[in-house]
């Protein structure tokens, strides 16, 4: 099926262009989302005649944009979920999730222009990526965690491997200490006792004299 793009699509083509396409992609992303019309003849005229109100259309939204992802590249959000001692999550955080804490943070960030690079099923920081515009993309990070605490840790550069690390020898190192401490208890326990020979000497005596 041929159609005519109204804007600029990744890996298929630049505003202006008929290009070939699934009749099911046409009708259910391109044709839906306002991106494509039927490369018909009418359509096409049609087109030509607003080609230079759609490109200055898209240039204003192009700018506003880049405006935009120049504030958002880079930028780390914060998602607090339950998980596994191992860091496996009891769920994932789906691009909602992600579009929900850029938007708490004061960014408008809509679930569909956010693309996970990978599904996240996992503690950690991951890279997702936001594309604001045709032609306009920016990377950010979701910080997942089971706390802020948690959040500030890996923000740090710690894996959840390394915080489970520090923590057990932590506890490890709090058990060392009890027991030194109640080793050193005992010890002044028998350093106070009295001694029994000075008794035992006394008895001795009475038994001589007698």
């Amino acid at each position: 099926m041929q159609v005519i793009l109204l804007e600029r699509v990744a890996k298929l083509g630049q505003m202006g262009d008929v290009v070939d396409v699934k009749p099911g992609y046409a009708r259910n992303y391109l044709l839906l989302q306002g991106k494509a019309l039927t490369a018909s003849q009418a359509n096409i005229a049609a087109f030509e005649g607003q080609k230079a109100q759609l490109e200055a259309h898209n240039l204003e939204t192009k700018t506003e944009a880049e405006a935009m992802g120049d504030k958002l590249n880079g930028q780390q959000f914060i998602v607090i979920r339950q998980a596994s001692d191992a860091g496996s999550l009891y769920g994932s955080v789906t691009t909602r999730d992600a579009a929900e804490a850029a938007t708490a943070d004061g960014f408008s960030v809509d679930r569909k222009q956010v693309y996970l690079i990978k599904p996240i099923k996992e503690l950690g920081v991951h890279e997702v990526r936001v594309v604001l515009h045709p032609e306009v993309e920016a990377i950010i990070s979701v910080n997942v965690a089971r706390s802020v605490e948690e959040a500030e840790l890996q923000a740090s550069g710690k894996s959840i491997q390394e915080l489970a690390a520090e923590e057990e020898a932590a506890a490890e190192f709090e058990i060392s200490e009890l027991f030194d401490d109640i080793g050193a208890a005992a010890s002044e326990d028998i350093d106070d006792a009295p001694a029994p020979a000075a008794a035992d000497d006394e008895n001795k005596e009475d038994k001589d004299d007698a």
